[in-house]
């Protein structure tokens, strides 16, 4: 059995999951309204492999959420992740937050009947990270950051059917509300999310420098196009 810890920590939510052949095994999830997660992310995982009765020592590598997201919360991340595969001698599988996100809501039938996946984190104000996937999670839109505005993406959304993840969504519902074709999922950042893909990771050998492994700190925001 091929045992992975999952770490996500890109937003608000810190949330870890283990996995055993890319099938969850347990998770913990943590959230307030501030960041928690350099006073909870240790815990949380000592907790999660004790309830497991797995040992850090059996675990064949770390995945994490490799931004972009908070920069605290990256950053916390990244550093517990690499500090433990340091110590345990194992690989960092890191996967975008944004697909992330992806992955996870395709454990939901609601979600997967969607023609487009928009995964949204917020940044601040009216500002996100994003990407949108078709049904197969090919990229339509890579990974940017943008101000959001009433026709934001509704040149590449036409009438199709779109499905909107994460705490970036969640501000939007007001600005967007009249387009009929998006669905608010609700769907926030989790770590069972990554399993799956972490799993083919490792078989596959992709792992991270862990050296020189840095998340993905995305910062410059682009307005989107006005009307007229």
């Amino acid at each position: 059995m091929k045992y992975i810890v999952h770490i996500e920590t890109s937003t608000k939510m810190c949330s870890v999951a283990l996995s055993g052949n890319g099938k969850i095994i347990d998770y913990r999830n943590y959230m307030e309204d501030g960041y928690a997660h350099s006073e909870k992310l240790t815990v949380l995982l000592e907790e999660l492999l004790s309830a497991c009765n797995v040992k850090f020592k059996e675990l064949a590598a770390i995945s994490i959420s490799g931004g972009p997201g908070s920069y605290t919360g990256l950053r916390i991340g990244v550093s517990t992740a690499k500090g433990l595969c340091y110590a345990l001698k194992i690989p960092l599988l890191a996967i975008d937050s944004l697909k992330c996100l992806a992955l996870w809501s395709q454990m939901n039938e609601e979600t997967r009947k969607a023609d487009y996946i928009c995964s949204l984190i917020d940044a601040r104000r009216m500002e996100v990270f994003s990407a949108v996937y078709d049904k197969q999670l090919s990229v339509l839109k890579p990974i940017s950051a943008d101000i959001i505005e009433e026709d934001s993406y509704s040149e590449l959304f036409g009438d199709k059917t779109v499905v909107l993840l994460g705490d970036g969504a969640e501000k939007l519902k007001e600005k967007w509300e009249g387009r009929t074709n998006l669905i608010f999922s609700g769907w926030i950042a989790d770590a069972r999310g990554q399993a799956e893909e972490a799993f083919k990771m490792f078989e596959a050998g992709t792992f991270s420098d862990l050296a020189y492994y840095e998340p993905f700190y995305l910062k410059d925001f682009i307005a989107g196009k006005k009307k007229g």
